[in-house]
């Protein structure tokens, strides 16, 4: 087959899978996880159910591909804060706050637990403490975060705490969360 024709078949296969993801998505948010069928994500992406099929073996595997997607751009978003301008600090207070909204929209049950296995998730996490660990040498550095803790322990501390966001109800609660994880990695006196 000529090179155009491949890419052509690759590029369409590339816009069906996404609108795949892009339906599922939509219905996650419309019902909740546990609430999407095979049935309904073939005929809202406006494909044959066989084709869906051809695509993913069973809704599992369409919500795993969902949830890398998701995490991907969690990634990217947190990426984006922390190579903005500013302080150390002020991208620190941005990563924490976003990552915290994120943990707010997290969802749980069994479901979270099968989403949430992988190599995808363990690399993320790894990314984020990464990320985390950066910013917070900068602002030890900067001499606006306590130096008498490595590092890599402030930013394990930073992410244990914010998991707590996934059980809050408000934005306003999310905002008090991050003050006070933010209070305990003011340096000492």
């Amino acid at each position: 087959m000529p090179k155009l024709w491949n890419e052509t078949i690759d590029a369409h296969r590339a816009a069906v899978r996404e609108a795949i993801l892009d339906t599922t998505a939509k219905l996650v948010a419309q019902g909740g996880l546990r609430s999407v069928t095979m049935s309904q994500i073939a005929e809202q992406t406006g494909i044959g159910r066989a084709t869906l099929y051809k695509y993913f073996a069973d809704i599992e595997a369409v919500l795993r591909a969902w949830h890398e997607r998701q995490v991907a751009a969690h990634l990217q978003q947190l990426a984006g804060i922390r190579d903005q301008d500013g302080t150390a600090m002020e991208r620190l207070r941005a990563a924490l706050e976003a990552y915290a909204g994120i943990a707010r929209q997290r969802h749980g049950g069994e479901l979270a637990a099968l989403l949430h296995q992988g190599e995808h998730v363990t690399h993320a996490e790894r990314h984020l403490h990464g990320m985390l660990q950066h910013l917070l040498a900068e602002a030890v550095e900067a001499g606006d975060v306590r130096s008498d803790v490595p590092p890599a322990e402030l930013a394990q501390y930073c992410l244990h705490a914010l998991t707590a966001a996934t059980a809050l109800t408000s934005q306003a609660a999310v905002t008090r969360l991050v003050a006070v994880t933010l209070d305990g990695l003011r340096p000492v006196p």
